[in-house]
């Protein structure tokens, strides 16, 4: 084969592109698989939390990508810019045109600081942060802080790992506890949603940890401007503006303003958000995503064997593709080995594809110091636990036990077991 084409190219070499290339060369180690990728480090991101809880060194979250790169697979170190599945070629910026047999498409998700007015200019500064971008400079402002509102925002656009803002602020109650500041401050969650949680019974667990830590739950407010210099948060209010009982639980007196039945402005000591995010702008504009409707911009794959609809001899997995259900990297070990048998099918000319996958994804809850619970579900949030833990282990209870595997186990597992394509 040319370097200008290649049996299976995957886009992307996070979490997705990398199990996936591994567990093919694993099954055929002379299979001619390529990964584009223009980035030098790898990282473990799901470890971004603890960091900014001062729990976890953040350098043991990044490895050289160059040391990640499966065996025997060909690394294009480049920018994608173009993707057209109907001519079976993606395009990138040094090295032009690229051809395939099969396509795997899982270039994760892109961060939007222009989907808040104002976010951009004082992201990183005047108290604003996310662990999902700059998680040291998160720990820097909680530990910087000494009382007022510390308000925890979740964004209105599907997010990856969508519990991280969450397991920040019940970290970050924590260490405002032990620093003795706590008294003085006011933990606030918003969120654009209806619920804290969307899976039993775990909505219940967490509802009573809010209550313990008599956290301020704001509903259906979503978050449309910053003023930075001024520290001040404004939100409006998508739905029951008239309706207390659906907006708020354990209401405080913030300082707030209300600038109109729908828009409330709310002053800030520190502002932690996940910020808006979307699949990259070369998916959004290629065939491959959705042109219209709720998943507009999202990659349209089967839910089930991971197939684009349109396209045959292409798959996504992970972040960017429009499946229903959480964006984790649980979720990626449960895809990975469905695209990889469905691509073996089709290489032996055989149509009956895998529909294995059934939306598993799981959320590891940290709600404090030294307690977890861990959230698994599937399509339509129902409840699905590892039948082999639950015998030992109430998953929807607080358990040093998960802290332990959120800190130990699951990075030990990613490093060695994931991205070798035994797991």
């Amino acid at each position: 084969m040319s370097q200008k084409h290649h049996k299976i190219l995957i886009i992307g070499a996070g979490t997705a592109g990398i199990t996936v290339a591994a567990q093919l060369l694993r099954k055929d180690h002379q299979m001619d698989v390529a990964l584009i990728d223009p980035s030098d480090k790898h990282y473990y991101q799901p470890a971004w939390t603890l960091v900014g809880a001062g729990t976890f060194n953040y350098g043991k979250t990044v490895r050289p990508m160059s040391s990640v790169i499966p065996k025997g697979a060909t690394w294009i170190k480049d920018y994608v810019e173009e993707i057209h599945p109907e001519r079976n070629v993606v395009v990138t910026r040094e090295g032009g045109e690229i051809g395939y047999d099969y396509l795997v498409a899982c270039p994760g998700i892109q961060i939007d600081l222009d989907g808040i007015e104002g976010l951009k200019e004082t992201f990183g500064q005047n108290g604003v942060s996310s662990v999902y971008v700059d998680p040291k400079y998160t720990y820097k402002t909680l530990k910087e802080f000494t009382g007022g509102n510390a308000i925890f925002t979740q964004p209105a656009t599907p997010i990856k790992c969508g519990g991280a803002p969450q397991k920040i602020m019940y970290l970050a109650d924590d260490f405002f506890r032990r620093q003795g500041v706590r008294e003085n401050a006011n933990v606030i969650f918003a969120t654009p949603g209806s619920v804290i949680f969307g899976v039993d019974p775990f909505k219940q667990t967490l509802m009573k940890v809010v209550d313990r830590k008599d956290i301020e739950l704001r509903f259906f407010h979503k978050l449309s401007r910053i003023d930075g210099p001024n520290k001040t948060a404004y939100y409006t209010i998508t739905a029951n503006a008239d309706e207390p009982d659906k907006l708020y639980h354990n209401r405080k007196e913030l300082g707030e303003k209300q600038i109109s039945p729908t828009e409330v402005a709310i002053p800030f000591e520190i502002l932690h958000l996940a910020p808006p995010q979307s699949a990259p702008d070369f998916i959004k504009r290629s065939k491959l995503a959705y042109q219209d409707g709720p998943d507009k911009g999202w990659i349209n794959v089967d839910h089930y064997s991971l197939q684009h609809k349109e396209f045959p001899n292409v798959f996504a997995l992970g972040d960017s593709a429009a499946l229903p259900t959480a964006k984790t990297g649980a979720a990626v070990r449960k895809q990975a080995p469905v695209v990889v048998e469905n691509i073996f099918h089709l290489l032996q000319h055989d149509d009956k594809l895998s529909k294995g996958y059934e939306g598993y994804s799981s959320c590891p809850l940290v709600t404090g110091y030294g307690k977890m619970l861990l959230a698994e579900f599937k399509y339509d949030n129902v409840r699905d636990s590892d039948p082999l833990i639950s015998k030992f282990v109430d998953t929807s209870k607080e358990q040093y036990s998960m802290w332990l595997l959120k800190k130990y186990g699951l990075p030990f597992m990613y490093w060695n077991l994931m991205l070798k394509g035994r797991a």
